[in-house]
């Protein structure tokens, strides 16, 4: 009876160490911000900015898990781009919620771990001058004008002249929808101050797709995972 006993005690030892290791967080979370390096159009008119984002999601295991994620990015424009082009006091941001994959890497070392992360989403960008005007018809337009305000000119695609309003037409608040795609990847370090809780820098590309013309961003973010 005593040596079931000791089996027995065994037997519940073994087992729930082999549950401990192969337990895993059911959920996932994420806050983090940091610097948006702007490519296209982005990188013209904006140039580096800032943005932050946050989610969470489920892990099925060790290794796979999804999350859900927005993301803010401040589109606000250059000095001279607000001078120059006549968009004072211009306010502008894209915003973006997706789905996302995470694949996490098996392999750590000491407390330092690193995953890849890709997913889709669908974008807004949204633009805004604090007061509105008219535009001339045949005056000239600017490319924020038909790219990001949807004003129609006439030859902005001819590269010998500069392009006009066509017709009359107001400058003023102007949004544009579209899918997007995005990946990267990142490593993180464990704290032991916080159970399960990690410090993570990750790099991503991130496209959205609006008509008059694509959004591309890269984001860099600081932040913590949990």
């Amino acid at each position: 009876m005593r040596n079931r006993i000791v089996w027995l005690l065994v037997f519940c030892g073994l087992s729930a160490s082999a549950l401990a290791q192969t337990s895993f967080d059911k959920y996932n979370f994420n806050f983090g911000v940091g610097p948006g390096i702007g490519r296209g159009y982005v990188s013209s008119f904006v140039g580096n900015s800032f943005q932050g984002s946050a989610g969470g999601g489920i892990n099925f295991n060790h290794l796979f898990g999804v999350d859900g994620e927005y993301m803010y990015y401040s589109l606000g424009l250059r000095p001279s781009v607000s001078q120059d082009d006549g968009l004072p006091d211009s306010s502008n941001h894209l915003q973006s919620i997706s789905v996302n994959g995470i694949v996490t890497v098996p392999r750590h070392i000491g407390k330092w771990g690193a995953y890849g992360i890709a997913g889709v989403g669908f974008d807004k960008r949204s633009v805004s001058l604090a007061h509105s005007y008219p535009l001339q018809s045949g005056s000239i337009c600017q490319p924020p004008y038909y790219t990001w305000w949807g004003i129609n000119c006439y030859g902005n695609n001819n590269p010998q002249s500069p392009p006009t309003v066509n017709g009359p037409q107001t400058l003023g608040s102007y949004s544009k929808d579209a899918g997007s795609y995005n990946f990267g990847g990142g490593v993180t370090y464990r704290m032991d101050s916080w159970h399960h809780a990690k410090l993570y820098l990750e790099y991503r590309r991130h496209k959205a797709y609006q008509s008059d013309a694509a959004t591309v961003v890269w984001p860099v973010t600081f932040g913590l995972r949990w």
